[in-house]
């Protein structure tokens, strides 16, 4: 099957831009200096995935402060989780397009680490929302972040293994990946029934997980529904399809939980009531 077939499959709505199946690795990467209907695709992933890898330095010099004297090394192994899973979800997805036209296997390929990005994506932000969430609850934070490390690993093995990439099996997949999205509404209700609402928003910043969600909801909903496209089929060929929406959405989302995790650590290490070290690890050096 051609590369034209699967594309054309894939949105029959979007009718131009498509570039020739190249064969040729080299080919594909030249296809970042002209206009397709994938460039908004890999520009606006490979562009986040890079600015992301910029600001985690900036992030962790700001946990290493004088201000956080309570902070420690768990603080900067949580926020390591978050940049490894934002950074490996947009660069997996935007290689994904940019390489997409290559070959079909090559295009399955990519499409595979396209989802194991997202898996890292949830189970990177899940790991410091649960730690500054719960706060002293280790016990709490352990279970957690074993369910969504066990959901994360089933998830990851059913997107990649060719076992469980067949349509029969498409069900089970989708069960997965909605089964670990969903999973964050059981530690809110959990940690909201301990602490109440006010105190659990103080905790991780409810107000910016709220946007996240929103932003995730509303992109997969136009994604789904190939909105804009549908209805004025090839005007959305280059920019504004619903894909690319969903893409800077995404952005949106990863941006959101950031700046929800930076006001979490802040709530945490200042004040009179700075919270202690979880697990008893040593302060940043």
């Amino acid at each position: 099957m051609s590369y034209f077939i699967l594309t054309d499959l894939d949105n029959p709505a979007i009718l131009s831009g498509y570039r020739p199946q190249s064969d040729s690795y080299l080919e594909s990467f030249r296809s970042l200096f002209y206009l397709h209907n994938e460039s908004v695709n890999v520009y606006s992933h490979l562009g986040g995935a890079i600015i992301f890898a910029l600001l985690a330095p900036v992030v962790r010099r700001h946990f290493r402060s004088k201000e956080y004297k309570t902070a420690s090394k768990e603080d900067l192994v949580a926020m390591s989780c978050f940049f490894l899973g934002a950074i490996g979800c947009l660069s997996f997805s935007g290689l994904f397009h940019l390489f997409s036209n290559h070959s079909d296997p090559i295009a399955k390929f990519g499409n595979q680490l396209d989802y194991l990005g997202i898996v890292l994506l949830i189970w990177g932000s899940f790991i410091p929302s649960i730690l500054y969430g719960f706060q002293e609850r280790t016990d709490l934070i352990k279970v957690y972040w074993t369910m969504i490390t066990t959901i994360g690993l089933a998830t990851a093995y059913a997107s990649i293994s060719p076992s469980f990439r067949t349509p029969e099996w498409r069900a089970f997949r989708a069960g997965l990946f909605i089964s670990m999205g969903m999973s964050a509404v059981f530690p809110i209700l959990h940690g909201a029934w301990l602490f109440g609402l006010h105190e659990l928003d103080r905790h991780i910043s409810l107000k910016w997980l709220l946007l996240e969600g929103v932003a995730y909801i509303s992109g997969a909903l136009l994604y789904a529904a190939r909105t804009p496209e549908k209805y004025w089929p090839g005007n959305f060929d280059l920019f504004f399809s619903s894909h690319q929406i969903f893409h800077f959405l995404v952005l949106v989302a990863a941006s959101s939980h950031l700046v929800g995790l930076i006001k979490a650590f802040h709530r945490k290490h200042t004040g009179p009531n700075a919270s202690v070290k979880v697990f008893g690890r040593t302060k940043i050096d």
